[in-house]
């Protein structure tokens, strides 16, 4: 039922919009685990890469938007949904227990990162969401322009990361740029002559200043309202995140967010 509605070229179901819809990717692990089924892991693996690559991740400062206007992944709609990010870095966290990929545990902890800095009410419990807008235009927050990719990382590091990033003067929504991966760090590292880990060294420190510079901006608004399911999802991702990767600061939060349910 679930394969000839599958894009074998970008991942995902149907062509736009397109929503993350993890819990069919829940199903579809599951299945390939019970029946060795290789369709299975096959249609999870290649969707989770294209959402971790594309425009509809949020490459500076974790997280995953609410869903992408077009078949690529690449433009989203700008809101962050906290039940999104409770399912998918619960699904990013299975995915890395049933393949191994660093990649997908990578994802699963900058998600929860992004959620403890950005969405955790101090009194407790987790923020609903994060609107698309922020002075009056869409995902203004979120996107970038090569001269100020340049001026925070400075004219060694800024043109490497910008061209890893698929940033060019004309851009890719309304004359900026939403960060995207075109390619994989190894390969794209071998192409500029440098190794991997260097790579990383570099996107990690690139990383860090521009979420530094970016949190000088206005920010989208939040609601804050705190829903109890919403933060029982968020809850079982932190706790199985704790279990599986060794996080004893992911399980403090799951503890304090049930003891503050519970209360």
């Amino acid at each position: 039922e679930l394969a000839p509605h599958f894009d074998h070229q970008h991942g995902g179901f149907g062509r736009a919009p397109k929503f993350p819809q993890p819990m069919i990717y829940e199903f579809l692990l599951r299945y390939h685990l019970l029946s060795g089924d290789p369709m299975s892991i096959e249609m999870v693996e290649l969707t989770l890469d294209r959402m971790a690559q594309g425009g509809m991740y949020d490459q500076v400062g974790g997280g995953f938007h609410r869903y992408s206007t077009d078949p690529y992944w690449l433009v989203p709609h700008f809101e962050k949904m906290l039940y999104d990010n409770a399912l998918l870095s619960s699904l990013y966290l299975h995915a890395f227990q049933a393949t191994g990929r660093p990649l997908y545990r990578k994802i699963c902890q900058e998600i929860l990162d992004y959620v403890v800095r950005e969405m955790t009410d101090p009194a407790g419990g987790f923020y609903s969401s994060q609107d698309a807008d922020s002075e009056g235009e869409e995902g203004k927050f979120f996107v970038w322009t090569p001269e100020e990719i340049n001026q925070i990382l400075g004219p060694e590091n800024g043109p490497l990361i910008a061209q890893y990033f698929g940033v060019t003067p004309n851009g890719n929504f309304e004359d900026c740029n939403i960060l995207t991966v075109l390619q994989e760090t190894e390969p794209f590292a071998r192409a500029n002559g440098i190794s991997t880990a260097e790579m990383d060294r570099r996107l990690g420190y690139a990383r860090t200043l521009l979420l530094e510079a970016r949190s000088q901006r206005v920010h989208p608004s939040r609601d804050e309202k705190i829903l109890s399911g919403w933060n029982g999802l968020m809850l079982r991702s932190f706790a199985e995140a704790a279990a599986v990767l060794g996080r004893n600061d992911y399980r403090r939060i799951a503890i304090e967010t049930a003891t503050f349910l519970l209360r």
